[in-house]
């Protein structure tokens, strides 16, 4: 075994080894075994601070993801984390469930998608916008949703507190970012968004009128 060089000041063969990363594809095998096991996406940073000292989890995501192409499971990143997730050609599988579904409210749609696309936004601004209040109780349910979370606050009179979607909304939605959020055609497609005019635009709507200031319903019942 080499010994240290006090004369050169050359690394020994044994310290150049001591913190040897493991092989980039036993590495691939570590971040796979911690994605499958995690109940939540996995950002770089948390695969590193579990994984050998010296690893290159970034890299080593770069062959998995490339190995799970055209598979029935794939790797997809979620906001700046990375989860395992059903190919969406194979959704129609998993969709011998039961599920009751309750369509979420104009008011809460309308706030939600101000959010989402104008993040991030103030509550007096999402009121500007909408041409009606917003009630506590919408806000507080998408939150309670964990689809909006508080950002950070803005450095004007008042200091108002910000909203922005959350990565579980860009998980449930599959999207990477904001930035990939569909448009309107896609909306409606979708059943987020109706015909109806926007608030001041044709007559008044009771619900809309109400559902801010008294009610402050998340759901409409079907």
């Amino acid at each position: 075994m080499a010994e240290a060089d006090t004369e050169t000041g050359q690394e020994t063969e044994t310290d150049e080894t001591l913190f040897e990363a493991p092989l980039i594809a036993e590495q691939e095998r570590m971040v796979e075994a911690i994605l499958f096991a995690s109940a939540e996406p996995v950002t770089i940073k948390d695969l590193a601070g579990r994984m050998p000292h010296g690893s290159d989890p970034a890299e080593a995501m770069v062959h998995l993801r490339k190995r799970y192409d055209g598979r029935g499971v794939r790797l997809v990143k979620v906001g700046d984390a990375w989860a395992f997730r059903t190919a969406p050609d194979l959704g129609f599988l998993m969709q011998k469930e039961t599920v009751e579904s309750r369509k979420l409210s104009r008011a809460a749609i309308e706030t939600l998608a101000i959010i989402s696309y104008h993040q991030p936004v103030t509550r007096a601004e999402i009121e500007e916008i909408r041409g009606v209040s917003v009630s506590r109780g919408t806000v507080d349910q998408l939150i309670e949703m964990e689809w909006i979370r508080f950002g950070r606050r803005r450095m004007t009179p008042g200091r108002p507190v910000t909203f922005v979607v959350t990565q579980e909304f860009l998980d449930h939605f599959g999207l990477e970012s904001a930035r990939d959020l569909p448009g309107l055609k896609e909306l409606r497609a979708a059943g987020l968004l109706d015909s109806r005019p926007p608030p001041g635009q044709g007559a008044p709507d009771d619900e809309d009128t109400q559902d801010d200031d008294d009610q402050g319903e998340m759901f409409d019942e079907e």
